[in-house]
């Protein structure tokens, strides 16, 4: 695994410019696992979703070493286990991103399934340019147009 990136990637659920509704909700919810205290955090590592999950290319996720830093657990055993080089780990722990983050993990979930029913056209333009990059994804049509709000009685 090569260390972060040096800025988080277009679509990075960290990332406070990204449009809502790109990655599935499950993918949503393991960011809200990292902000628990460290011993009771996953110990994996958070991959950038730009590679597919078996590539010799997979680098750390730089937005969750952004807003997560130091206090990753997964850091710490994919150290221990050697998974990660001495410089990876402190590329990621010390990783300062260049573009604004979210606070948490929680704050950039929340922001990432607001619209995940109707994501709009950035939306569906970043979700086209990952499904061409991975081969390890499986995807559902994006909806054709938002429903009818309801108009004031």
């Amino acid at each position: 695994m090569h260390p972060p990136a040096p800025r988080p990637c277009d679509s990075c659920p960290y990332r406070r410019d990204v449009p809502s509704g790109i990655w599935a909700r499950e993918e949503y919810d393991k960011l809200r696992r990292f902000d628990a205290p460290t011993a009771e955090q996953p110990s994996r590592l958070f991959q950038c979703h730009q590679a597919d999950a078996d590539s010799a290319t997979r680098r750390i996720c730089a937005g969750w070493a952004g807003c997560h830093g130091d206090r990753l657990l997964g850091l710490r055993v994919a150290l221990i286990e050697g998974r990660i080089d001495e410089a990876t780990f402190a590329a990621a722990a010390g990783y300062e991103s260049p573009v604004a983050l979210f606070g948490s993990g929680s704050e950039a979930a929340d922001h990432g399934q607001a619209d995940i029913g109707w994501p709009g056209g950035e939306a569906g333009r970043l979700i086209g340019k990952i499904t061409r990059t991975r081969s390890d994804l499986r995807t559902a049509p994006l909806p054709e147009g938002r429903p009818e709000q309801e108009k004031p009685t």
